[in-house]
């Protein structure tokens, strides 16, 4: 979609995320690391660091690095095809600190012999973190494909799994 969205960039234990607002400015439409998969060619959206919404992710961000937040509620506001929206509804639904394989998220939305489509979706998921797709592992519980990289995906699993108080910067 070439729709005119708004950005700000925000430091993290991660690299420097970029966050993009959708064209109305109150909601998420994207969270990317840096040197991410499918990174956004952003340069044409103006950098706006004082909307509402970038306040209250940063807030949220903030809490989940240091252990003391498990969910996110900031408006979100993907954009994607209707497979895409319900693989990564499905993947809000996975709770803090616990993993399904690609196979279980297939089964989740309905198609469980689409498991290699659940997989590209939930590669292409936008939100990262916030639709927490490093949650979603291998049939064998081998940390697979992950947009931001598997060292990032391993982190964040070891954040939620308790294996660090808080996160330190591992960019």
């Amino acid at each position: 979609m070439n729709t005119i969205k708004m950005t700000c960039n925000v430091k993290s234990p991660l690299g420097t995320l970029l966050l993009v607002a959708d064209a109305q400015g109150d909601a998420l439409s994207g969270l990317y690391l840096e040197r991410q998969k499918y990174y956004p060619d952003a340069g044409s959206w103006p950098d706006v660091p004082d909307l509402p919404v970038f306040d209250v992710a940063q807030a949220q961000l903030a809490g989940y690095f240091s252990g003391a937040r498990t969910t996110f509620d900031v408006p979100l506001a993907p954009e994607g095809t209707p497979f895409q929206q319900d693989v990564w509804a499905a993947i809000r639904g996975v709770p803090f600190g616990e993993t399904i394989p690609y196979a279980e998220l297939a089964r989740r939305v309905g198609r469980p012999a689409a498991v290699r489509a659940a997989g590209a979706a939930t590669g292409r998921n936008p939100l990262t973190i916030m639709i927490p797709c490093h949650r979603i592992v291998g049939s064998d519980g081998a940390l697979t494909g992950f947009a931001g990289g598997i060292d990032r995906k391993r982190v964040l699993l070891a954040l939620e799994a308790g294996q660090l108080s808080r996160m330190v910067d591992v960019a």
